[in-house]
């Protein structure tokens, strides 16, 4: 008797894992996202952009941006505010300064609102910089947000560079 208990139990406990492993959330290896055709094609598009970065390619990240993108700097002082100009410009200048950038990112979630897509990921970037003994290393590690527009059959970048 103890025995049928016992595989009944067994049994239940079976059934009942698999019914719940098969409820669980997916996520895109290494990331926060869930796992969807859509998320996959938005984090590949981010991860271009992560890499134009690393490689300081001006030309591949203006073309990930929009001609609108537009960045506020998150207050209402429009004295450090960033439109496409500006940022080629700043592209072309201060960012040129960096001697060597490693830059990883957390991807923590994708949401969209409207016609926009909005990936907040943590980053944590590493970059060579001349200073006043010589070259020196920084690091920085922040939560970020890059806003973005479908264009075509990809994306462009809106804000959040």
């Amino acid at each position: 008797m103890l025995c049928r208990k016992t595989n009944a139990v067994a049994s239940f406990l079976v059934v009942a894992s698999t019914v719940l492993a098969g409820c669980a959330t997916h996520y895109i290896p290494n990331t926060d996202v869930v796992d969807s055709e859509d998320n996959r094609k938005i984090i590949q598009f981010c991860e271009k952009y992560r890499n134009a970065v690393e490689s300081k390619n001006v030309g591949a990240l203006l073309q990930l941006a929009s001609p609108k993108y537009y960045e506020d700097g998150g207050n209402i002082d429009a004295a450090d505010d960033l439109d496409y100009a500006g940022l080629r410009e700043y592209l072309n200048g201060k960012f040129q300064d960096a001697r060597a950038i490693r830059y990883e990112i957390r991807y923590r979630r994708v949401l969209r609102e409207d016609d926009v897509i909005y990936v907040d990921y943590t980053y944590s970037a590493s970059y060579r910089i001349p200073g006043r003994k010589g070259e020196e290393w920084r690091r920085k590690v922040e939560d970020n947000r890059l806003e973005l527009v479908e264009h075509q059959d990809e994306y462009r970048i809106i804000a959040g560079m």
